[in-house]
């Protein structure tokens, strides 16, 4: 009986690492994404737009959220004289962003899990 206990603990442990996971590589992936499209609107030379999408992802990790990665975005668009793009329409790009970074995570899953993932039952 304890050793079901044990499974089923272990088995929702491994969901919530796997969950938590996920939502850390979605959202990196959707700052780059993001770092991307306003690295395009600013006419950003290819490795300068990766460079900023990069630091959008650093920023998070520094400060998680949103708000201040659409802040930055916002006034980095200002200061390149992008003034067409409101803050309405960066928060649909991080959402747009968002979906499409789960939609690439779900296909590499279940595969990349790491040996850290415990598999559990059959």
């Amino acid at each position: 009986m304890t050793d079901t206990l044990r499974e089923r603990e272990r088995g929702h442990e491994a969901r919530y690492k796997l969950s938590e996971e996920l939502r850390f590589k979605a959202q990196a992936r959707r700052n780059r994404l993001l770092g991307l499209w306003a690295a395009d609107r600013m006419g950003l030379a290819p490795e300068d737009a990766a460079s900023y999408a990069k630091a959008l992802v650093a920023l998070n990790l520094e400060r998680p959220g949103t708000d201040h990665v659409v802040a930055k975005v916002a006034d980095d668009l200002r200061g390149a004289g992008v003034v067409a793009v409101s803050e309405a329409e960066i928060i649909a790009a991080l959402e747009r962003c968002y979906a499409d970074a789960l939609a690439s995570l779900a296909d590499e899953y279940p595969r990349a899990l790491g040996q850290d993932h415990l598999q559990v039952g059959g």
